[in-house]
């Protein structure tokens, strides 16, 4: 699932943010400092990058202008309440790849977030097809022999860990860490759950119950 770091120490604006992003099928991180930024970022925990200019300590300018130093090229969009040329020209001369005045919409900041991460998909596929399924990632559309699946963000990404791995048996736990970030909690069938509505809406013959382990998309 496409990870996007949200550096921003306004909790307001990155709850917003997150759950909007959240809620079009991407995974998100909140941090509020620029250190914290960059170590998440070298670490290669996120796709893409929403960084606040106004953050304590470091700021957004010097944050962006280490990750360039190091050599990262994380597509990186500047979310600021200034609006002057001069901080446009200095946030893109340090490698921003796109910038953003508050107060934004959402429909804007998605747009642009899309728009980035269709830039830099490169040479990875964008689409992901098995049989008569194919999930178009960028999009976020699910088909079904050239019918249109409507999928929630979950089962979206529930969807997009089988395609990306088929005929590999994945645990619950993986699945449970991998689409909704928890640790394993033998009490919990969410994972069954959600497994039951894919083969609802996606076909029963693709996903086989592996007694005791997990599941396998055949």
């Amino acid at each position: 699932m496409t990870t996007i770091l949200i550096v921003e120490d306004e909790p307001r604006i990155a709850a917003f943010v997150s759950r909007g992003l959240e809620s079009a099928g991407y995974e998100t991180t909140i941090v509020d400092d620029g250190p914290e930024a960059l170590e998440v970022i070298l670490r290669g925990e996120a796709d893409l990058v929403l960084l606040d200019v106004g953050l304590p300590t470091m700021d957004g300018f010097e944050v962006l202008r280490n990750l360039r130093a190091q050599g990262s090229t994380i597509p990186v969009i500047m979310l600021t309440a200034r609006s002057s040329t001069r901080d446009t020209v200095e946030g893109l001369d340090s490698g921003a790849n796109d910038y953003v005045s508050k107060p934004f919409t959402f429909d804007e900041l998605l747009a642009r977030v899309r728009s980035r991460l269709r830039e830099t998909a490169g040479s990875q596929p964008t689409t992901l097809t098995h049989g008569d399924v194919v999930l178009d990632i960028l999009a976020r559309r699910a088909t079904v022999g050239g019918r249109e699946v409507d999928l929630s963000a979950r089962e979206f990404a529930l969807a997009e860990q089988f395609l990306r791995n088929p005929g590999q048996v994945l645990t619950r736990e993986q699945l449970l860490s991998r689409v909704w970030g928890l640790d394993f909690d033998p009490g919990s069938n969410v994972v069954d759950v959600y497994v039951r509505y894919l083969r609802g809406k996606l076909g029963p013959e693709h996903i086989t119950t592996v007694r005791g382990v997990g599941y396998r998309w055949e």
